[in-house]
């Protein structure tokens, strides 16, 4: 989360297990673990957490975050930032009707969608 932060601005809060009500009720192994992780900027928020099902963290390609910028600048300085070590799949361009758009695989494997509408 500190690294979308550093790409997309905005206020990080981060809360682990042990820091919850819950902390009493949880085995000290995971009380380090994130229960909240909220990354804050106008209008846009991004939760996270570091709990997931016995069986650990299965990645995927089943979702893709988007991001709908205010500027063609934004969404290349978002773009360039979120790729940074990833993979640039999708380089951004405009295309039919004024939209300028492009996608990436992050370092962490996690898809973006990079949007600019500039009719809207």
């Amino acid at each position: 989360m500190t690294f979308y932060r550093d790409c997309l601005g905005g206020e990080l809060t981060l809360e682990t297990i042990g820091e919850s009500a819950h902390a009493e009720k949880m085995p000290n192994i995971i009380r380090r673990s994130i229960m909240h992780a909220v990354l804050a900027k106008d209008e846009m928020v991004i939760m996270g957490t570091d709990m997931v099902e016995e069986r650990g963290l299965v990645k995927g390609n089943s979702v893709s975050m988007m991001l709908n910028c205010s500027s063609e600048e934004e969404a290349k300085a978002f773009y360039h930032k979120l790729s940074e070590g990833g993979r640039a799949s999708h380089p951004l361009q405009e295309n039919f009707g004024g939209v300028f758009f492009g996608d990436l695989t992050d370092r962490f494997g996690n898809n973006w969608l990079i949007n600019y509408d500039k009719n809207r």
